[in-house]
């Protein structure tokens, strides 16, 4: 990278670059490694692992020219974390249950947040994580101190009474306001997914592929038929649909 970068020799697009431009990059890359994955192709993935890779050595090599720090910082700052976070692994060898591991992982995290001045136990969640993901890091730390329901109950009554604010933000038709009620309404249904130990993204992951999945079953027997989507009537689609649950 050191030489894509080079002021003479170097690539011209390497060169342009700067943290920010190369940051969605990063993004895209991360979700590719993700999609790799859940497609179960492990060439794939060892190529996107690559292609991840290059964003890391890529930003590193931008902070070295910088002067703020250098691959090589990177790595030791994550082998130190990993580390710090497993003192009953490294430090002192015992045997400990998940629980007494959560607890450490806690301790060693809240350690971390007071050397770092933060003030609030918000301060450190990414702004820029996709929303359900952050709904549920957020939910989880307030849970953590007790702001959270006993029971499963306090989530449905919660539900409820959202949808009873959105219905009559709809009913005056107020498009703020729907708006923020949707978002309350989709932050209590992630919180109950964090509460059932679902993870909300990857169960509204697969509730899009299994959409799409019916979908193009519907367009798949139209075309059967020589028909397309917009000469059929919304009761042939449903109908179909219904046939697409059987299978999908």
């Amino acid at each position: 990278m050191e030489q894509l970068r080079d002021k003479e020799k170097g690539c011209e697009w390497d060169k342009e670059q700067d943290f920010k431009s190369i940051a969605p990059f990063a993004i895209e890359e991360a979700y590719e490694v993700a999609d790799a994955i859940a497609r179960e192709n492990h060439n794939d993935l060892k190529l996107e692992l690559g292609d991840l890779l290059l964003q890391v050595v890529f930003l590193s090599q931008i902070a070295k020219e910088e002067g703020l720090f250098k691959f090589e910082d990177v790595a030791n700052a994550i082998s130190h974390k990993l580390i710090s976070r497993h003192p009953y692994v490294f430090e002192n060898p015992k045997e400990h249950t998940p629980d007494e591991q959560l607890e450490s992982w806690e301790n060693s995290k809240a350690k971390e947040r007071e050397e770092l001045n933060f003030t609030s136990l918000m301060d450190d969640i990414a702004l820029t994580l996709p929303a359900l993901m952050r709904s549920q890091k957020i939910q989880k730390r307030a849970s953590r101190v007790g702001f959270d329901w006993s029971s499963i109950e306090g989530y449905f009554k919660k539900i409820e009474e959202e949808t009873g604010e959105l219905k009559k933000a709809i009913q005056n038709k107020d498009q703020s306001n729907i708006e923020e009620e949707i978002g309350d309404l989709l932050m209590i249904l992630t919180n109950l997914s964090r509460h059932l130990k679902v993870d909300a993204e990857t169960a509204l992951h697969k509730s899009n592929r299994k959409f799409e999945k019916r979908f193009r079953y519907i367009e798949d027997e139209l075309g059967k038929k020589g028909k397309k989507l917009s000469d059929s009537s919304l009761e042939e689609m449903d109908k179909l649909w219904d046939e697409a649950k059987l299978i999908n």
